[in-house]
């Protein structure tokens, strides 16, 4: 399973961005995809994830303006980013998961930096 994220860029507050990530590989029907993020000199957390029956859930920070979707043609799962705050800045990570702990998957990050 390879991840490739794209997307990433700088805005201004209160703007909106769309993150996609490029699944490649055998396993897109039993994989459970998520977006983590890494903010400068913090733990990585996670931020949406969407399973393979594309039920989601959230981190409380960004709930209401975030949204987690998965195109099962394309092999994609998208992040859209709306009402951005200063605090969103960080490195925004793909995640993949088989099931049962069988494997977990990252991509190399893309920058999102939220700034006037």
């Amino acid at each position: 399973v390879q991840l490739v994220e794209s997307g990433g860029a700088l805005v201004q507050p209160g703007g909106s961005l769309r993150l996609s990530c490029a699944v490649s590989g055998t396993y897109w029907t039993i994989l459970s995809m998520a977006w983590y993020r890494q903010p400068p000199q913090k733990q990585r957390e996670m931020v949406a994830h969407i399973n393979t029956i594309a039920k989601t859930n959230y981190s409380d920070s960004v709930k209401g303006r975030f949204t987690i979707s998965r195109d099962d043609d394309r092999k994609t799962v998208d992040l859209q980013m709306n009402d951005l705050k200063p605090e969103d800045t960080a490195v925004y990570y793909c995640n993949a998961q088989l099931p049962y702990g069988a494997g977990t998957y990252w991509g190399r990050g893309t920058q999102v930096a939220v700034s006037s």
